[in-house]
């Protein structure tokens, strides 16, 4: 277990070396062109979340990566948009987005790896503030145009620390197990079912958490992909649905704990860089630890941008539990994936 342990910080350390990397660059580009502080946030989600599927990436997939993540991260500017006027269709478009990003691993590890790079802005898209915003604070934000130069910026700054962590460090990077050669013969086929249950769960967390949470319904939707994602058969998603639950009510806690301490400014942060640098330590052990440290940190951010996050607390873990249900319900009740997937459902990268 110690060495474990030991083997996680040093992954972890490798992956916030990066995450601040992009960060400064984006201070800086966010300084130097007067664009909006969100423009932080996405550096922070796009490196934090595209640190783990490019550990073992070789040159043709980080071309790759190079390609399609800046162009979705651009595309997901004008979804965000999209949400913000017109709800209803821009959260249909979501829900068929991150259903495209499952169905199509069906044609094997590249089209596995595209269809990360498709979530990976959308997912962000979530964690930045933006499409939850009121319309009159969207003309403030970033445009598709330097979010895809974000974009590239998370993929310079990735794959310059891994690199360098690679070369000087005590350990190289763990080629991921080659998944078993059979093919399904389950109709349809469970990337198939697996697409069809995230598309439902998220357009019906859009619908739940617009008329149960507001401006806040961003929370449902991100606990009804990240319990979804990855989904290995029913008992799987209950655990995932349970254990971010937790790990929130955990969160909520030290959210608490910090809004009562009158933190705020440079310093919150600090804290929220530091949260986020255990719970990625913690999290190989149990996807509770992640769960809280991201609620905390989201808590901070939502400090940082002046609403009051102490407040808001109770509400997030409502809507929390509410997105969890909703993934649970979906993965078993529509199409339920057996127990042991194939290939073509491999977990992907969540957040």
């Amino acid at each position: 277990m110690t060495a474990k342990l030991i083997r996680n910080a040093y992954e972890a350390a490798l992956t916030m070396t990066a995450v601040l990397l992009c960060w400064s660059a984006a201070l800086a580009l966010e300084g130097a062109a007067g664009l909006h502080t969100d423009v932080l946030v996405l550096a922070v989600a796009l490196s934090l979340t595209l640190a783990a599927s490019q550990r073992t990436a070789d040159t043709r997939r980080r071309l790759t990566t190079l390609v399609v993540l800046p162009l979705t991260a651009g595309a997901s500017i004008f979804l965000g948009r999209l949400i913000a006027s017109h709800y209803p269709i821009g959260a249909a478009v979501y829900a068929a987005g991150m259903a495209l990003a499952i169905w199509i691993r069906r044609y094997g590890p590249a089209a596995t790896k595209a269809g990360t790079l498709i979530a990976l802005p959308l997912v962000a898209l979530l964690i930045v503030p933006g499409p939850a915003l009121p319309p009159e604070a969207q003309s403030g934000l970033v445009t598709w145009g330097w979010a895809a130069l974000v974009g590239a910026l998370a993929c310079a700054t990735v794959w310059l620390v891994q690199g360098l962590g690679d070369r000087f460090g005590p350990w190289r990077a763990e080629p991921a197990p080659a998944p078993p050669a059979r093919r399904s013969r389950l109709h349809p086929r469970p990337s198939t079912r697996m697409a069809l249950q995230m598309a439902a769960g998220i357009a019906v967390a859009f619908a739940l958490g617009r008329l149960l949470f507001d401006d806040h319904w961003p929370w449902v939707v991100l606990t009804a992909y990240v319990a979804a994602s990855g989904n290995r058969g029913r008992t799987d998603v209950l655990r995932k649905g349970i254990e971010r639950l937790a790990g929130a009510c955990v969160g909520t806690l030290l959210a608490v704990g910090v809004a009562a301490a009158g933190i705020t400014g440079p310093t919150a942060v600090a804290l929220m860089f530091t949260v986020l640098t255990i719970a990625l330590w913690l999290r190989p052990l149990n996807y509770a630890y992640w769960a809280a440290g991201m609620t905390c940190a989201l808590s901070l951010l939502l400090g940082y941008f002046g609403q009051n996050a102490q407040s808001l607390l109770p509400t997030r873990l409502e809507g929390i539990a509410v997105g969890a249900a909703l993934s649970v319900a979906s993965a078993w009740w529509l199409l339920p994936v057996p127990k042991r997937p194939v290939p073509s459902a491999a977990r992907p990268a969540s957040t």
